[in-house]
Parts: structure tokens; sequence; C-alpha cells
């Protein structure tokens, strides 16, 4: 049961993440419409304006106003019916066209967090367009208030057009193009936080190609099998203990004086067992959750150099601990401490400043989940984190047969 437990959380957990923030790709609309209610008490052409830019375009695929009085809005809202309720005021129109300071009223839903979030940051960019406008064109506002109050003339609006155009035409160069430009990080294959492929070496064969879209799943079950694999490893290891309590680890010690077989030999069943729960979770969750890792090859190594970390990691914990349960214990402990520091839990950029900087890039823990979430991207490089994890596992092991070796020396079973 531990041995299942620990191959399907990983899984379990990383799909309750990627659903509830919307998957990974970063090519569908993941954010959903976002239903909101407008409450029109100003009454007014400009505010019919205001209201109806919200159905328009690319406005429309995110967004979904209900046309409301008060009262109804805010019992929808607390109906969590919806997510944001947004007010024009009485005389917003005539106020802001005599230069007078206006207001518009966002209430929003508590129980939500991202779309009432949204539609205060859009909220705002109206606002400083609605500022940016009033300090140009305040010289028209008089003309355009008689229009908008319901005193046209068509003479009059075809001159406020021309000169209204004029002062457009004269912009030009500062709006189209904007000098401030939007670039959509996704399109453009820019690696997510903790993520730094212009640091890294570009991989054989990598020239040319495109890099990957960021995939929410494929970066959360990197790092969560970061974590599950050591509590893997650890079930395998701790079997030390049942060996010393059977005595069977006690007899092979009279016959040899070396134990450094005797342990190579468990952590290779730990070795072969914790790969084939990598291969389940990477693999399967690669086809549960439809994406495909784009250097298998290199991340299947990686992978294979951080069990043999895992294991002899636990084999030293193992060989410290006098019993089964307390080194069931320590290894639970231990694992989620080295998880959180090292970036496995969360992007280790939300890590304290101190422990980003001089603590999580000495952790094996981050040189794996770093160095795998990079080869996602075309210039991810594994060598160096990989040598240096195959590495300190051997040192761990040559340490744990040592341990146990005192261990017999002392008398200790």
């Amino acid at each position: 049961m531990p041995w299942l437990l620990n191959l399907a959380l990983p899984i379990m957990i990383t799909a309750v993440i990627g659903m509830v923030f919307g998957g990974g790709s970063g090519n569908d609309n993941s954010l959903g419409r976002i239903k909101f209610a407008v409450v029109d008490e100003d009454k007014s052409a400009f505010s019919d304006f205001l209201r109806g830019a919200a159905n328009q375009g690319k406005a429309a695929q995110y967004l979904e106003p209900v046309f409301l009085e008060r009262e109804e809005a805010e019992r929808q809202l607390k109906d969590d019916k919806l997510s944001a309720i947004l007010v024009m005021p009485p005389h917003f129109t005539s106020n802001y066209l005599t230069g007078q300071k206006v207001q518009l009223e966002l209430v929003k839903n508590p129980a939500e967090q991202i779309h009432p979030a949204v539609l205060e940051e859009l909220l705002g960019v109206v606002v400083s367009g609605l500022n940016a406008i009033s300090r140009n064109f305040n010289s028209e506002f008089p003309a355009w208030r008689k229009v908008v109050e319901g005193e046209p003339d068509y003479h009059e609006i075809a001159r406020l057009i021309d000169k209204t155009g004029d002062k457009l035409h004269a912009a030009r160069d500062y709006l189209f193009p904007p000098l401030v430009t939007f670039t959509n990080m996704a399109e453009e294959a820019v690696p997510p936080p903790g993520a730094s492929p212009t640091s890294s070496t570009p991989a054989p064969g990598a020239e040319g190609k495109p890099a990957q879209k960021f995939n929410l799943f494929a970066y959360l079950l990197v790092g969560l099998a970061g974590m599950f694999l050591l509590m893997l490893a650890s079930q395998g290891m701790t079997d030390l203990h049942r060996e010393m309590f059977k005595r069977t680890f006690e007899r092979y010690n009279t016959l040899h004086d070396n134990l450094l077989p005797f342990v190579a030999g468990k952590a290779l069943f730990t070795a072969v067992i914790v790969s084939l729960g990598a291969a389940i979770i990477l693999a399967g969750g690669s086809w549960l959750f439809h994406f495909r890792w784009p250097r298998p090859l290199e991340l299947g190594l990686l992978t294979l150099a951080y069990v043999c970390f895992a294991t002899g990691l636990m084999a030293v914990t193992v060989a410290i601990m006098p019993d089964e349960r307390r080194a069931n214990a320590l290894n639970n402990i231990l694992s989620m401490i080295l998880s959180m520091a090292g970036g496995c839990m969360f992007p280790p950029e939300q890590l304290p400043a101190a422990m980003r900087e001089h603590i999580s890039p000495l952790l094996p823990t981050y040189w794996f989940a770093t160095a795998a979430r990079e080869l996602w991207w075309s210039g991810g490089s594994w060598f160096i984190p990989a040598a240096k994890l195959a590495a300190l596992g051997a040192l761990c092991l040559a340490g744990a047969a040592f341990l146990f070796k005192r261990r017999f020396e002392k008398g200790t079973r």
C-alpha cells in the first residue's frame, strides 16, 4: 500500500492543481469567461458606449457582462453567480466632460480570487485611458457634452470629428504602433519562473528547433516526482531494518568484512523499483494529461541519476536511525524539507531571498527539479546535474556501508 500511495499521489495532486489553474498548454482560453454585472446609474449615451465596449472584439471571448439594477446585481453576487459588479454613478458623463472628479465603483466577489482581480486590472486600464483622453481633449469636451446631452448639430459634429481626428493624427507615431507593447510569453516560448534557458548551453541538435510551450502539468509533475521518489526510496531502503531484525545482515557480516556489497544489493533493488515508479509517474502522467516530453532520453538519464541519489540518501538515514519506525519518520520529514527548500513543491523564486540565493542551489532536489524543468526548453542542460546526483548517491552508499560496519563493531543490531 505505501508503494501504491507514493505512485498515485503525485499524479492525483498534479491533476487537482492543474484543473484548478485551468490546464497548462497556455494556448487555450483557460481563464474562462468572466461574468460580471454592469449597473448603469448614469443613463447617458457615453455610458451606453462604455458598457457596450465589453461586448466587442476579443473582449467578448473573455467577458460576459449582464446589465442589472443594483439590488438584483448585489443579490446575484451574494448567490455567487457573479464575479463582480461595475457601477457607473449618476452624472458620470456630465461630470467627466466638465473636468470634475469622477469615479467608477467595482464590487468584487470575496469568494473568488482570479476573476475579480482580472476585472480590477482591466478597470485600471480603462481609468488610465479616460485620464489620457481628458488630458488631451479637454478643450473639445464642452462641445462634445452638448452632443451627448441631446443637442446635436450635424455640422458641429462633423467639425468636432475633424478637429479630434487632427489630434489623433498628430499622435499617430505614438499610438500606431504604441511605444509600450505587449508580448505573449507563451507564444514566444519564454520559460516560466525558475527556468533560465539563456544561461544554459543548447543541447546538440536543438539549434533551430522551436521551444515547447509551457505546460503546467509537466511543470508540476517534475517537482512532485522529486519529492515522492524520495519517499519511494525510503520504502525500499528501510527493508535493511527488516534484514537486521531477521539477523540476515548480521550473518552476512560474519562471513564478509565489507558490507558495501550487501548495502549495494539492497540499493540496486530499491533503484529498480524507484525507477519503475519514476517511469509510471512521468510517462503515465504524460499520457494522462496529454502532453509530450520534448527530450525523453535526457530526462530519463537525469531521473536515473536522481534515483541513485535518493537511494543513497535513504541508505544513510536508515543506517543512522535505530529502528524502522524512526527511520520512516525521519525520511518523510527529510523528503518534505528537501522538496520545499529545493523548489519541487512550488517555484524556487517564491522562497525567501536568503534561501533562494544561498541554500537552494546547494540541494540535490534543486539540481533535479531545475534541470528537469529546463529540459522542456531547447537550451536546457542536464549532464552536470546528473553527474553530481550520481556521484553524491555513490558517496552516500559508501557512507551507509561504513555506518553499518561501525554499528556491528559496537555490537548494535
